[in-house]
């Protein structure tokens, strides 16, 4: 590692080296989600030189990319350790590579949020819009689906999180409020149902956020933002 940071990654390195060629082998120095410093070996590879340098780019940037995910899930979890309000991802991830993102983001010791629109119902403004208000978009997705997928509701004011709460969802997201309205609607909530704080959180940010009793922080930065560990392979 040229720089400090959180490791994520390998296990992927570790098979396409083994895709390129199987005389390919990587023993790992360090574990998956460990800190690292400037200059500590990540891991060695064996093998012979042409596939190497073949595989060396595209392992890079995965192990970089997982990497800096990580490592930037990392400081807003570290940032919030005296809370109890976990760090979330979001959907906003490279496309076609979601599923390593979010592992970043755990390996980071953050938490997924839902993977796709297949293991969760998230009911945005545009969905409340669309059915006339939140009471009639939960009443749908109900008669639809009943009780097979959670339910999470977005609301922008108290009297919207009032509404939301006489409906029982899973979670109700509080959308862009500020840290006073938060703090009222976690009062006015009385731990009935998680609250999740979104949009617009970021590092500067995210403790007063947590401090204010929300149990969840969704945080699309995480991956949509986050810049790749400088990582190189030296030949000895």
């Amino acid at each position: 590692a040229k720089e400090a940071g959180v490791i994520a990654g390998l296990p992927l390195v570790e098979a396409l080296f083994r895709l390129v060629d199987a005389d390919l082998s990587l023993t790992s120095a360090v574990e998956e989600g460990d800190r690292v410093d400037a200059g500590q070996p990540v891991a060695s590879v064996a093998g012979p030189g042409r596939s190497l340098l073949t595989a060396e780019r595209p392992a890079l940037n995965f192990v970089g990319r997982l990497s800096g995910i990580a490592t930037r899930t990392r400081r807003f979890v570290d940032a919030v350790a005296h809370t109890k309000a976990d760090i979330l991802d979001t959907r906003k991830t490279l496309p076609g590579h979601r599923r390593p993102d979010k592992y970043a983001v755990r390996q980071g010791g953050g938490r997924n949020h839902r993977m796709g629109l297949y293991d969760m119902v998230l009911i945005k403004d545009n969905h409340i819009d669309g059915a006339g208000g939140i009471t009639p978009a939960v009443r749908r997705v109900r008669e639809v689906h009943g009780d097979d997928y959670p339910i999470e509701v977005e609301v922008k004011t108290l009297d919207e999180l009032d509404e939301a709460l006489a409906l029982s969802p899973d979670v109700i997201l509080l959308d862009n409020m500020n840290r006073n309205t938060l703090r009222r609607a976690v009062e006015r909530t009385e731990g009935r149902v998680p609250l999740e704080a979104s949009g617009g959180v970021t590092l500067d940010t995210v403790q007063a956020v947590a401090e204010t009793g929300v149990n969840r922080i969704s945080i699309g930065a995480l991956t949509h933002s986050a810049s790749m560990l400088d990582v190189s392979i030296r030949a000895d």
